[in-house]
């Protein structure tokens, strides 16, 4: 799936708005707001005529040559004017822009310097740079945005975040952000183009993450908007985003119709890398139709695209996308060689850096807002300390005026006490506050750590499954052909040896694969890999019975992933540690609240025993419970055996 990003979104109404512009540029009060309109035109035209563009930029400098701050404005839209043919120079001027705007403390001036640095962190997006695009929005954008009190420019900011976190697989915090962007782009003006934009990435994460009927009604929302506009720029978003539906439900005919469509408007608009990125929907459609030969002729026709190929992420899709086309028409040679290309260049190290950059960048992000929040508590604190401090000060001074003012000293006296208490409860009550959020940051840097395990084990599994194993099916395929020819009995006979043993590591290769991210629990849910687990760990010597009451209910992702490494964890120590013949494994769920309990017959442990304490796999289980906000009970007898109860929290 090619990227999607938000750089000089168009209106909706185009006609309405260029004609409210040129307007502007004739009738306006001031030379000033004419420079602006003149130069707002010059983005609207800068990816579709460039010699527009250039007039418009050149009529908006000569009504600025009287304003300092309109200078740096009009370098603002020429350095967006020449980052198709000046890249470099481009990246320079906004650097430049944001640094001469900080003598402007002006809503206007914080505005456009989020929008310098935004346009620099798309160079550095195309650059393949995620992490500092990542970390310019998180510590540029979105906090000059704020000083800005742009609503618009925070949708969009959050935008781009959630796109980041959809092309790096993070489905969950992509939905957090893209739901953010559409609050704000609401509160700006209901049908604008960032908003629709925001709406097509929400719908192509709602498919990605295998949450199609959610996509549905989003994509029917926004063509509804979109009905009005029947030549849309945006229609080429919504028709990607319903291919990428289609195909995903197996409607790959209704997908087909949809890119189609799309690639035909794109045509007509001259709007190349919307069309290209259509046209990548269109060879999945094509290869799960089996239409081999014409998904193969639109990746030959992609690969020759300059835009395209610019990415890595594009590239990627492309060689994996020839290899298993050439091995789905027959040409395992082709195939291979494709294969050895998406190899080099897939980098999983650099893929896997990338990810635990994203997301250690937001959780520093997050940890900032805390940390100001925990310096206002703070400064309350100071201040309601010296408030008691200056009620302490006059009740002194009123006592002692006079003996006639005793009474009222004695009022004072009691005011002041109840006081004290009061400002004693709240600084309780601040310290309470204090506490609640360090522990809130202590979870945080536990569930990225429990996140990150996880993503190393995706990573490594995929490596070892797509990688190494794409490689020794290759080395088999070639050994292969030699069996056809061979020079001697006894060279057929070697090879037959060596292909028996590549096809055992192969096996083994899969097995190894499918203990570190089992495919099932991704695909069929967790009671179907609970029970697979159990039947892969028994042998003739161990037998492990699993029952299973009412845990079909939707469970997130992350939360099964973790119940899943308890039982494997707990079965694992059952047959390697306790030596048991039998197990009985029981999961049930009761609204919530999800019950373990296991019971083996083996020779059991002592809980006080420092070696059990410290042992690895029970504090690995013991962990786990504890992010999931659950307890544990343990009660084990010598030689008699172990029985675990665990209760987790999986709202």
């Amino acid at each position: 799936m090619a990227m999607m990003w938000c750089s000089g979104q168009v209106p909706l109404n185009e006609r309405f708005y260029l004609d409210s512009l040129a307007t502007k540029t004739q009738r306006a009060a001031t030379d000033s707001l004419k420079a602006m309109a003149n130069f707002e035109l010059s983005q609207f035209w800068a990816y579709k005529d460039s010699l527009k563009s250039e007039k418009y930029l050149e009529q908006g400098k000569r009504l600025s040559r009287n304003s300092p701050y309109l200078k740096i404005v009009a370098q603002y839209y020429e350095a967006y004017l020449i980052v198709p043919t000046q890249q470099d120079r481009s990246e320079k001027m906004y650097r430049d822009v944001e640094t001469q705007l900080l003598l402007y403390p002006k809503k206007d001036a914080f505005l456009l310097r989020a929008k310098a640095w935004y346009e620099y962190g798309i160079i550095q997006f195309k650059k393949d740079n995620y992490d500092v695009l990542t970390e310019i929005v998180f510590n540029k954008c979105i906090p000059l945005a704020q000083k800005a009190g742009s609503n618009a420019f925070l949708g969009t900011s959050y935008l781009i975040l959630a796109n980041i976190f959809k092309n790096v697989a993070q489905y969950e915090k992509a939905e957090t952000y893209c739901l953010k962007a559409i609050g704000y782009l609401k509160k700006e003006k209901a049908s604008s183009g960032e908003l629709i934009s925001a709406y097509h990435a929400l719908a192509e994460n709602y498919t990605l993450s295998g949450q199609n009927p959610k996509a549905r009604v989003l994509l029917d929302e926004i063509r509804q908007l979109l009905a009005p506009y029947p030549e849309s720029e945006y229609l080429l978003d919504y028709y990607a985003a319903e291919g990428l539906y289609f195909t995903v439900g197996d409607q790959f005919k209704n997908a087909l119709a949809s890119i189609e469509k799309g690639i035909t408007l794109s045509e007509k608009l001259k709007i190349p890398y919307k069309e290209q990125r259509l046209l990548l929907q269109k060879f999945y459609a094509s290869y799960y139709i089996k239409d081999f030969e014409q998904a193969k002729s639109v990746l030959q026709y992609l690969m020759k695209k300059p835009p395209m190929m610019k990415l890595s992420v594009n590239r990627l899709q492309l060689y994996h996308g020839m290899a298993i086309t050439h091995k789905s028409l027959g040409k395992m040679v082709l195939a291979y060689d494709w294969l050895e290309r998406y190899s080099k260049l897939s980098d999983s190290v650099a893929q896997s850096k990338l990810k635990t950059e994203v997301n250690a960048l937001e959780l520093k992000y997050k940890d900032t807002e805390k940390q100001k929040e925990i310096n206002k508590l703070k400064v309350n604190n100071i201040q309601a300390a010296l408030a008691a401090r200056n009620n302490r000060l006059i009740n002194w001074l009123l006592g002692s005026v006079s003996l006639f003012l005793l009474i009222v000293a004695a009022f004072s006296f009691l005011y002041y006490r109840n006081n004290r208490k009061l400002l004693a409860q709240k600084e309780l009550s601040y310290r309470q506050h204090l506490n609640e959020l360090e522990q809130q940051q202590q979870l945080q840097y536990s569930q990225a750590m429990l996140e990150g395990e996880e993503q190393e084990r995706r990573r490594l599994a995929r490596d070892l499954h797509d990688g190494l194993g794409g490689m020794l099916a290759g080395a088999k395929i070639n050994l292969s052909g030699q069996l056809e020819n061979p020079r001697s009995e006894n060279q057929r006979e070697n090879l037959q040896k060596v292909i028996g043993q590549l096809d055992s590591s192969v096996t083994e290769l899969r097995r190894i694969a499918h203990n570190m991210m089992p495919e099932n629990l991704l695909n069929f849910g967790l009671k179907t890999a609970l029970k697979d687990l159990c039947e892969t760990l028994m042998t003739t010597r161990t037998k492990i019975e699993f029952q299973a009451l009412e845990i079909d209910a939707p469970i997130p992702e992350q939360t099964q992933i973790n119940i899943y490494r308890i039982v494997q964890e707990m079965l694992a120590n059952a047959i390697r540690h306790a030596d048991a013949t039998k197990i009985l494994l029981q999961c049930s769920r009761n609204n919530d609240v999800f019950f373990i309990t296991q019971e083996d017959n083996g020779k059991g442990f002592d809980l006080g025993s420092a070696h059990t304490e410290a042992g690895t796999g029970l504090q690995n289980i013991r962990n786990r419970v504890g992010f999931l906000k659950g307890k544990i009970e343990i009660e084990s007898t010598i030689n008699e055996g172990t029985v675990i109860n665990i209760e987790l929290h999986v709202d």
